[in-house]
């Protein structure tokens, strides 16, 4: 086949598929159809796509998570990965809980045995990647970027399930390309693969399963430090503090957070971006005073007019603060406070970030609980789980399912069965 022995070995581990091109000639060496050859490779247990680790289907307290039949889409698929579909079920409890099933599973049909029911309107999203076509006018880099960039622009409208097997697929076309490069073209790819990583560990963290969120993160980092790109180790190192956050990882968020800020020149943007995760890892210890105090440092170094807010973490600005600010003063007991930062941060969020305000939105509601009582909350709760119903964002229903469970004592106000009954109605129940 004229490939290395590695490329081999990662066909043979199923953690890479031949080429189009190449299916032919191996089909000949192996002396079956493509097609026979084409049915082997997707029957074959792959441990992940591109090397990431799987999760296991059924992960919740010796009870076998599959699904009944399903086609579609709904709020409680969460992000597609490696084959696999993050869903949101209720048990027989009243608790809602977050399972990766294998597509097969939702798309092909269990029997009744399988312990889940699917209410009507549960879709599953089928993802399409889209063949990265590289132009004969730019360096593959620039075109590579560019790709890049369209697909964030995608996920801030559509969340991660729209583009994480696409993105994936293009870390696997600038594998390919590293191999026949050399020189700065090589470390060249090496630094847009590192970018590639750091979104792929954000999709990850955004569609629920942080462990893949982690690889992807630590590939990033490992990537960024080869290629001498500092700045894009910082911001991989705060976004590694952020996910650390996310998981409640409170120490783990504080530390990583001070060491993305030391890599990161001194009072610059991204060592405000440290400072921001770091502040919410106080805020996950209890500690009131560091966290009100380090969230002010970050809103100091922003406002230093010295830098453009162009570049790495050009979205960071106030109103970005002060929502991460409200997140935290919620978990403190702040209620109030958290109500008011998080109705500035949605006022002040540009129009295609709607899973952004999908999330603001449902952190809100867990406050508007003691503030403004159940009846807002719950409304506030809808607004929140129709952006989740088409993004998919794993953030957006965790925080749904913390409401959901507050609002537990109040199930016989309208509004708040109303919310209930829109949330059950797009998670699979277990039986």
């Amino acid at each position: 086949m004229n490939v290395e022995r590695s490329t081999a070995s990662r066909w043979e581990r199923g953690e890479y598929s031949p080429r189009p091109w190449q299916m032919g000639k191996l089909a000949d060496l192996l002396g079956i159809g493509q097609e026979d050859l084409a049915a082997a490779l997707a029957a074959s247990p792959a441990p992940g796509r591109g090397g990431e680790p799987t999760t296991d289907a059924r992960d919740r307290e010796g009870t076998g998570w599959t699904a009944d039949s399903a086609a579609g889409r709904g709020a409680a698929t969460m992000a597609l990965m490696d084959g696999g579909v993050r869903v949101g079920c209720r048990s027989t409890d009243g608790r809602i809980v977050f399972v990766t099933l294998p597509r097969q599973a939702l798309t092909q049909g269990a029997s009744a045995s399988s312990g889940l029911s699917r209410p009507s309107g549960l879709v599953v999203p089928v993802v399409q990647a889209l063949p990265a076509v590289l132009t004969g006018g730019l360096h593959p880099v620039e075109d590579l970027r560019a790709l890049r960039r369209s697909l964030v622009e995608c996920d801030n409208v559509l969340g991660p399930r729209e583009v994480v097997a696409t993105a994936q697929e293009h870390i696997r076309l600038i594998q390919d390309l590293r191999r026949d490069a050399s020189g700065q073209d090589r470390r060249a790819l090496l630094q847009v693969l590192a970018e590639y990583a750091e979104f792929c560990s954000w999709l990850h963290q955004d569609g629920g399963d942080h462990q893949a969120a982690q690889y992807w993160a630590d590939r990033a980092s490992d990537w960024a430090g080869a290629c001498g790109d500092h700045d894009l180790s910082a911001y991989i190192t705060a976004r590694k503090a952020q996910l650390a956050g996310d998981m409640r990882e409170s120490t783990d968020t504080i530390d990583l957070a001070d060491y993305a800020q030391r890599l990161a020149r001194p009072g610059s943007r991204l060592s405000a971006m440290g400072a921001v995760y770091g502040a919410h890892g106080h805020a996950l210890l209890g500690d009131e005073r560091s966290a009100q105090h380090t969230y002010d440092r970050a809103l100091a170094m922003l406002a230093d007019p010295s830098e453009a807010p162009v570049g790495r973490g050009r979205w960071l600005d106030t109103a970005y603060v002060e929502a991460q600010r409200a997140r935290s003063l919620s978990l403190l007991g702040r209620h109030h406070e958290a109500v008011a930062g998080f109705d500035q941060a949605i006022r002040a969020l540009p129009p295609n970030f709607r899973r952004d305000r999908g999330v603001y939105l449902a952190r809100s509601a867990i406050s508007q609980v003691t503030v403004n009582g159940p009846e807002q909350a719950a409304a506030t709760g809808l607004a929140a789980l129709a952006i989740g119903s088409t993004t998919g964002s794993a953030r957006i229903i965790t925080e749904l399912a913390a409401l959901d469970a507050l609002l537990q004592r109040c199930r016989r106000v309208p509004e708040v069965k109303q919310f209930r009954h829109a949330l059950d109605s797009l998670l699979l129940h277990e039986v």
